[in-house]
């Protein structure tokens, strides 16, 4: 069964009790790598180097989501490190998630509404990477589909919740981003415990 948004909301703030310091900072390092270094380069040689190191750097974007499913079921303390995890299965990780964005753009292209659907369908592709290493490419996103299925409202409507949070980052220049993160990251990887043992029983069940 799936817990509502406020049970979701208050799983999140319970797996970071205690822990925001270390939650901060892994998001502090995120935000200033994804930010700083594709910004540093120069404008007239952005467009190729800069689009290579994005590329380099999509590795990033995945720890940044696991890392808070794996502390949520160890309970340890959030590391810096942990956020170069993506790059030991560089190929795997990258290649996956790049086809996520590209499978999202096409379907954009037809009409925005169906983009942010799929969006939804494909939002716990990086949390099957993480937990099925046999699974890549369209095999880790079709997973993600299936667990989706009937669930992308209620993703939708989670993030939703989030919104004043989002308000107050505008209002401090960004700065409550290095709060709201962690808070969100956590929240899905409870929404994915949901849906993935959801998933299983039915799979189960039809055994």
């Amino acid at each position: 069964m799936i817990r509502s948004a406020s049970e979701m909301r208050a799983a999140a703030r319970a797996s970071l009790s205690g822990k925001w310091g270390g939650a901060v900072m892994v998001t502090l390092v995120y935000l200033a790598v994804m930010g700083v270094l594709p910004a540093s380069i120069d404008l007239k040689v952005y467009d190729g180097v800069g689009s290579i190191i994005q590329l380099v750097l999509i590795p990033l974007g995945w720890s940044i989501s696991v890392l808070f499913l794996d502390n949520l079921r160890s309970g340890d303390e959030y590391k810096v490190g942990q956020l170069f995890e993506g790059f030991r299965d560089y190929t795997r990780v990258a290649g996956t998630m790049i086809l996520t964005g590209i499978y999202t753009f096409l379907w954009t292209l037809l009409l925005i509404v169906p983009g942010i659907i799929k969006s939804f369908s494909y939002a716990m592709t990086a949390f099957v990477l993480r937990d099925n290493p046999e699974l890549k490419f369209n095999g880790a996103i079709e997973k993600s589909m299936k667990m989706m299925e009937g669930h992308k409202f209620d993703l939708f409507y989670l993030y939703l919740t989030f919104i004043g949070w989002g308000l107050l980052c505008i209002l401090t220049l960004g700065i409550g981003l290095l709060w709201l993160v962690p808070y969100m990251q956590s929240a899905s990887a409870h929404f994915y415990e949901d849906v993935k043992a959801e998933y299983e029983a039915a799979q189960a069940q039809g055994e």
